[in-house]
């Protein structure tokens, strides 16, 4: 399943087809072992949706953000929104930080209040933690990128609402299609629900392998939930064991091309 934008004075449409998207992987015909373990679950179509339709004034003049080229000229064309209320009670806007062009990146939920404070994605606790996770596969934060579906922080962390993914998660598809991974890893229920527009149990995607607009896509516990239930640690070094080794079958494909 692929999905392009197909945009419009007062709707952003995402539209299921079988054309070349930018989100296309050049091997996403070459299906590794890891994918065949998984052959029954990205095979059905529990992920495929009808058309999603988002109510949205993000594209009434004020859309040059849609044309830019890179993630610093996003930054700077949308650092300012307030389309939502959370533009006027954050302190920074938190964009991302990381390897513009990574092959692996991390989708978080929304920020907390060091990353309000920094103006940087998982900086606190939580943030140090998902280092650690980073590095138990040997691969350094730099090497990825990171960000979370919204980019400024709802009061006293609460779960994000709908209106607010709704005007956020444009902007978090144009860095999808900036950076260009080869890998998305969500963090938490809040994010995979967001980017699956379906409510979910971990314990029926944890560890799958997901086709995610082209993307390869792997869901995990975020770090926070990590912190309150350590017993789930074990959970996410099998999802990170699992990304390691779809990452380095990838590089293998690579340098044999």
């Amino acid at each position: 399943m692929y999905l392009k934008f197909q945009f419009s004075d007062k709707e952003l449409i995402f539209l299921e087809t079988k054309n070349k998207t930018e989100f296309k992987n050049t091997k996403q015909n070459e299906e590794s072992t890891s994918e065949k373990i998984n052959k029954e679950f990205t095979n059905t179509n529990h992920f495929k949706e009808k058309p999603i339709l988002l109510d949205t004034d993000l594209f009434s003049g004020e859309s040059k953000w849609l044309d830019t080229e890179n993630l610093d000229d996003l930054y700077n064309n949308i650092k300012d929104c307030q389309k939502c209320p959370l533009g006027v009670t954050r302190k920074n806007f938190v964009f991302g930080s990381g390897n513009p062009n990574a092959d692996i990146m991390f989708i978080g939920e929304a920020p907390g209040a060091d990353e309000d404070e920094q103006g940087l994605p998982f900086v606190g606790r939580a943030g140090q933690l998902l280092t650690k996770i980073i590095e138990s596969i040997n691969m350094k934060r730099s090497d990825v990128y990171i960000c979370n579906i919204l980019k400024c922080r709802p009061p006293n962390n609460r779960k994000p609402l709908v209106s607010e993914t709704d005007e956020c998660e444009p902007y978090l598809f144009k860095q999808i299609e900036l950076v260009k991974p080869k890998f998305i890893i969500a963090l938490g229920l809040t994010s995979a629900e967001t980017l699956l527009k379906k409510k979910i149990k971990m314990s029926e995607i944890e560890g799958k392998l997901i086709d995610f607009m082209g993307t390869k896509m792997l869901v995990t516990y975020h770090p926070a939930a990590l912190l309150r239930n350590p017993e789930w640690k074990r959970n996410v070094w099998e999802v990170m064991k699992l990304l390691r080794k779809l990452y380095d079958e990838y590089l293998q494909n690579i340098s044999n091309s």
